[in-house]
C-alpha cells in the first residue's frame, strides 16, 4: 500500500506520521502521479498547528503539502495531453502532496524539463508562484530599487532573482552567511537586525521604491519608514500589518494560473536563468526532521521530501 503523511489533530511536529493508505483512483479530469519529490513550506506548518484555522479549516485525518513532481502513473477519464510515464511538475490543493501517490487535476500539471532536477521541480510551486506574484505586485522597473526581506529563504531567494530580471537594483536582507550567494546573483546584501534601516539607506542613497516582505516581524513598518508607498509594499507573512496599513498581500495561487506560471519558471530554470537553492533532502519517513529544520527559519533555500 502507498504511504502518505497524515495527522489527526492540530499540534506540533510530533502529530505528524507516515501511514499506509488506500491506493488513490483517478476520477474524471484527474491524473495519478507517483511522486519523486515534494517540497515543504512554512504555510503547511501554520495550517498543522491550527494558527490559520479560520482561513484554512481542516478535516481529520489530514494530509499535507502542495508541491510535487513525479511520473504519471494513471489517467482518469477525459484527460488529454498526458500519458503514463510522463514526467511532470504540479501541485495539489487537497493537502496531499507529501505521499508516494497523489491525485492531481490535469490542469494543475506541466511537463518537467529534463534540465530541471527532481528536487527543484518538486519544490517549485508554492515558492515560485508566491515569489512571482509578490514581485509582480510591487511593479519593479529598470532604474528603481527594491528591497526583499528573508532574501535567502525559499520565497525570498526566488523573489530577488525575479526582481533583478526586471532591471531594478535589488537589496536582499539576510544573514552574513548568505551574502556571498546574494552577491553572486547581482543582489546587494544587507544584514538584518538592529540598524537595518540605516544600512538600507546607505545601500540605496536614492531611496527605496518597492519592498517585498517574505519574513514578517516588523518589515512592513520598516518599509513604510523608508518612505515606500503602501501600494508598492507586498507581504506574504504579516497579514495583520497589511490590514492595518493597506499594503498588498499578493502571492500564492491568487497570483495567476498556477500551471502556467510553473511552466514559465521551469523554463527559466532549465535555461539557467533562475536558481532554486536546495537546502536539504529528507526521505518521506523523516518528515518530522524536515519540519524541525524548516521551523528554525534559518534555511537557505528549499527543504524537500523524497518518497
Amino acid at each position: 500500500m502507498p504511504k502518505a503523511v497524515r495527522y489527526d489533530e492540530f499540534g506540533g511536529i510530533d502529530v505528524l506520521r507516515v501511514d499506509e493508505v488506500e491506493r488513490p483512483v483517478p476520477g474524471e479530469g484527474q491524473v495519478l502521479v507517483r511522486v519523486r519529490a515534494a517540497g515543504i513550506n512554512p504555510s503547511e506548518a501554520a495550517i498543522r498547528t491550527g494558527a490559520v484555522a479560520r482561513m484554512f479549516p481542516s478535516t481529520f485525518p489530514s494530509g499535507q503539502g502542495s508541491d510535487l513532481a513525479g511520473v504519471v502513473e494513471e489517467l482518469g477519464a477525459g484527460v488529454d495531453g498526458f500519458s503514463p510515464g510522463d514526467e511532470v511538475i504540479g501541485f495539489s490543493n487537497q493537502r496531499a502532496a507529501q505521499a508516494e501517490l497523489v491525485l492531481v487535476e490535469a490542469g494543475d500539471l506541466t511537463r518537467r524539463p529534463e534540465r530541471v532536477p527532481w528536487e527543484v521541480a518538486g519544490s517549485l510551486y508554492v515558492v515560485g508562484v508566491t515569489a512571482w506574484g509578490a514581485v509582480r505586485a510591487v511593479r519593479p522597473e529598470e532604474g528603481e530599487t527594491v528591497v526583499v526581506s528573508g532574501a535567502a529563504g525559499g520565497v525570498g531567494s526566488l523573489a530577488v532573482q525575479l526582481a533583478r530580471r526586471t532591471g531594478a537594483t535589488v537589496i536582499g536582507l539576510a544573514s552574513g552567511s548568505n551574502h556571498a550567494w546574494l552577491r553572486s546573483h547581482d543582489v546587494i546584501p544587507v544584514a538584518y537586525g538592529d540598524g537595518v534601516a540605516d544600512r538600507i539607506r546607505a545601500a540605496a542613497p536614492g531611496g527605496v521604491d518597492a519592498f517585498v516582505d517574505t519574513f514578517g516581524d516588523g518589515y512592513v513598518e520598516l518599509a513604510l519608514g523608508l518612505g515606500v508607498a503602501a501600494d508598492r509594499i507586498d507581504t506574504i507573512a504579516d497579514f495583520a500589518a497589511a490590514e492595518r496599513y493597506g499594503v498588498k498581500t499578493d502571492g500564492g495561487v491568487a497570483a495567476g494560473p498556477g500551471a502556467t506560471v510553473l511552466a514559465e519558471l521551469a523554463g527559466l530554470i532549465a535555461d539557467g536563468q533562475l536558481e532554486v537553492p536546495i537546502a536539504n533532502v529528507y526521505p518521506l519517513a523523516q518528515v518530522r526532521e524536515a519540519y524541525t529544520e524548516l521551523e528554525r527559519r534559518h534555511t537557505h533555500g528549499k527543504i524537500v521530501l523524497r518518497p
